[in-house]
């Protein structure tokens, strides 16, 4: 899938989610996501970080 096609699927799937619904209910679905997609981003970076400070760093190794 290309990114234009991505893009076309996420809007059809809002538009479906927010048929038929309040303002209100628009705008706690709206947060919720929002909430979702930056909890999943802080998992990701702490993984990164963590696994990135298992890793020894061969620029600090000496080359006698």
């Amino acid at each position: 899938m290309n990114s234009c096609e991505y893009v076309t699927y996420i809007t059809a799937l809002a538009c479906s989610i927010a048929k038929n619904r309040s303002a209100e209910e628009l705008a706690l679905l709206g947060s919720v996501f929002n909430q979702l997609g930056d909890t999943l981003s802080t998992i990701s970076a702490r993984e990164d970080l963590c696994s990135s400070e298992k890793e020894p760093d061969s620029s600090n190794e000496s080359h006698d």
